[in-house]
């Protein structure tokens, strides 16, 4: 009987007072596709009507609430209880990475530590997000990616995020990972330059530009030829005309 997998043990950390309680669904829905949400934490003051949503979804997704009241106006202790709580974690050894969930740049350093004792870090944000917190985690997602689609609620989500960026805007970001890959623009491996692409950029996410898949929005960006052959991965170049546009 074949051993199953283990998955990775991850430690989640949500910033109440920089997340929305909208994206829970979504969250622990893209946490699971990452490894195991071992640790469940989140920390705001509940007090505060500004965090009953996140209060009534606890239970639902087993999370832990700390509760930091807010004594004092400005800066709250959550933040740093949340800091406090992911050095103890991190030194336990019992964790291969974390998922902070914040748009908050204070959390910059934090996951640069994380990182440097070589634990996985995947950050959880708003669009608006610091390019230091973005960068210092190994992949960053969009929350307004995450938040529920339904003939209900469109209204709603158009209402809390941006406008998605055009396919063309991908293009650039797409030609450089092909190039770094194969300077000689030949045909290269999809999922090679999938990884390429969170390496350049951890912030990339084929579902900012419209699209689930890389493979689709490839397709649409006009600059790509993506092929599937009959044994293997699908294998993607610079289109002639477009490897000619870029070297001259």
């Amino acid at each position: 009987m074949p051993v199953a997998e283990k998955l990775p043990r991850l430690a989640v950390l949500i910033d109440a007072d920089n997340a929305s309680f909208k994206i829970a669904d979504g969250l622990f829905e893209e946490i699971a596709t990452l490894g195991e949400a071992s640790v469940r934490r989140i920390y705001g003051d509940f007090s505060n009507a500004r965090s009953k949503g996140w209060a009534e979804l606890l239970s639902k997704h087993a999370i832990v609430p700390q509760q930091q009241f807010a004594h004092t106006t400005g800066k709250n202790a959550s933040d740093i209880t949340l800091v406090i709580d992911a050095m103890d974690l991190m030194h336990s050894g019992r964790f291969d990475g974390f998922c902070l969930v914040s748009s908050d740049s204070d959390f910059t350093r934090l996951a640069s530590r994380i990182r440097e004792e070589g634990l996985e870090v995947y950050g959880f944000g708003e669009q608006k997000t610091p390019e230091s917190f973005r960068h210092a985690c190994k992949r960053f997602i969009y929350i307004e990616n995450l938040l529920p689609v339904s003939s209900d609620s469109k209204s709603d989500r158009k209402a809390d995020t941006k406008s998605l960026q055009s396919p063309s805007a991908a293009a650039p970001l797409i030609r450089k990972a092909i190039e770094q890959i194969d300077p000689d623009g030949g045909w290269v491996g999809l999922g090679g330059v999938g990884t390429q692409l969170a390496n350049l950029a951890p912030d990339f996410d084929p579902r900012s530009y419209g699209f689930k898949k890389l493979s689709d929005l490839a397709r649409k960006a006009g600059a790509f030829d993506v092929d599937q052959p009959k044994e293997g991965g699908l294998m993607i170049r610079l289109k002639p005309k477009s490897r000619k546009s870029a070297g001259s």
